[in-house]
């Protein structure tokens, strides 16, 4: 039998606020390589020194968001230690994996297929992305002129919360619906391929489409003192090297919702988990 109920593996401050919300749920946690929280240690039952001991030690595996990062989990070598026993749960879980569990009767859960949660999300990602906005530029958001490029979950959700902050918002997309949702929430819209002889007339520039959006011709085009926050997965669609060369200050914003809404998110998280358990 095992001594624990949940592992809690990597991640980031959502992992680790998880933590403390399942022991008050009454589960014993053990965590391996899970961020501190302000500087504090991890409030859990027992600390693992290696994945097989985390993964040995309970039946409830709970990733982060996503749930693979370098040098400390690995699908290839989680996959080995896991057993039919077990539950995963994890974000950006590759389809293989998740086909793999399934074949070994291993319950296999991503977060970001579930709606709910990929519109909380969302929410967090938004107001994570004005505030590093607001930290990185010295202008109000208030009647900036605000560019949105791609209208789904993010881009929807950061759009609506920067024309609430009364900025003039353009959407842009090579999606006719994207456009069409975008204009009926009385958003300023713009085609995709006509970025880049427009690219000049915004101050705040926030990217949510994860394909290479913001090419050197684009990016040649802005204001020099444009900020770019680009919060797409992957490697982002901002071409950073002729950025870099150009002037233009771009970031590349992962995570935010761990960095800034931790305790929040995490509660939503654990609160999926329990209702899968």
């Amino acid at each position: 039998m095992a001594e624990y109920d949940i592992a809690v593996i990597g991640g980031d401050k959502r992992t680790a606020y998880m933590a403390p919300f399942f022991r008050e749920m009454g589960y014993r946690v053990i965590c391996y390589k899970t961020s501190r929280i302000k500087g504090a240690a991890v409030e859990a039952d027992g600390v693992a020194e290696t994945l097989k001991q985390a993964v040995d030690g309970a039946g409830i595996i709970v990733g982060g968001i996503p749930m693979e990062k370098k040098g400390i989990v690995h699908f290839r070598e989680l996959s080995r230690h896991l057993r039919r026993h077990h539950k995963v749960f994890g974000g950006v879980i590759p389809e293989a994996f998740r086909q793999e569990c399934d074949e070994r009767g291993i319950c296999c859960f991503d977060y970001m297929k579930d709606e709910s949660l990929a519109i909380f999300n969302a929410i967090a990602t938004a107001e994570g992305a004005i505030l590093e906005a607001l930290l990185h530029k010295d202008t109000n958001i208030h009647r900036s002129r605000s560019l949105v490029a791609g209208y789904g979950r993010c881009g929807m959700a950061l759009a609506q919360k920067l024309k609430g902050l009364s900025a003039f918002v353009t959407v842009c997309s090579s999606n006719p619906e994207e456009l069409a949702r975008a204009e009926a929430m009385g958003m300023e819209t713009l085609l995709l391929g006509l970025l880049e002889g427009e690219a000049g007339n915004y101050e705040y520039i926030y990217n949510t489409i994860p394909a290479l959006a913001f090419t050197e011709p684009v990016l040649e085009r802005m204001q020099k003192d444009a900020l770019v926050i680009d919060i797409a997965s992957g490697k982002g669609g901002v071409d950073f090297e002729a950025a870099q060369r150009l002037g233009i200050e771009a970031l590349h914003c992962l995570g935010l919702p761990g960095k800034y809404a931790g305790s929040t998110s995490a509660k939503r998280l654990a609160e999926y988990v329990r209702s899968k358990l």
